[in-house]
């Protein structure tokens, strides 16, 4: 693959050529490739489950990098658009780094590679059952905080993030 700057010749060209596919870049690049030659492919299962999930990806990508602007926010300066941005989000789902129970607050420590949205608390007793529910708020960097009226057993966390990823953690204190 070559990648061109400012040359005369192929300045805003796009599409292909032979059996060359040019294409313009955001920072304004010119790059050239070999076409992908794709005639006698069969696809297994497992790529054609990722070709589904990905079609679900694009789509979200699509809206989302009109109607969010945090994914322009992060392209802004790269030679990635919006759109990359919102489709690495729905990829990438957030990590529930650590549950606490802290001074009788609960934190949670929760990261994304765009931002968690949403953090809900469950307290369960020794039986499982649910005791209260609540929302967490966001306090300092990259924890979230509730503080709970009753104290039980076990704590029960769903984090979501921009693209409607949900992860789940539990701790048992």
């Amino acid at each position: 693959m070559a990648k061109v700057r400012n040359n005369l010749l192929v300045r805003g060209i796009s599409g292909s050529i032979g059996n060359m596919v040019i294409r313009q870049m955001p920072d304004r690049s010119t790059w050239i490739s070999a076409a992908p030659d794709f005639s006698n492919r069969k696809f297994s299962d497992g790529q054609l489950s990722h070709q589904s999930r990905f079609k679900q990806a694009a789509a979200y990508a699509r809206q989302a990098a009109k109607s969010q602007p945090i994914y322009a926010q992060l392209a802004a300066g790269t030679i990635k658009s919006a759109y990359n941005f919102a489709l690495s989000d729905w990829f990438n789902p957030h990590v529930i780094h650590r549950i606490e129970w802290q001074d009788g607050h609960i934190r949670v420590w929760a990261s994304d590679n765009v931002m968690v949205t949403k953090v809900s608390i469950t307290i369960l007793d020794r039986e499982g059952n649910v005791m209260e529910q609540g929302e967490a708020v966001q306090g300092k960097e990259l924890w979230w905080e509730y503080v709970p009226n009753a104290a039980g057993k076990t704590i029960v966390v769903e984090a979501r993030d921009l693209a409607g990823n949900v992860t789940r953690g539990e701790a048992v204190f």
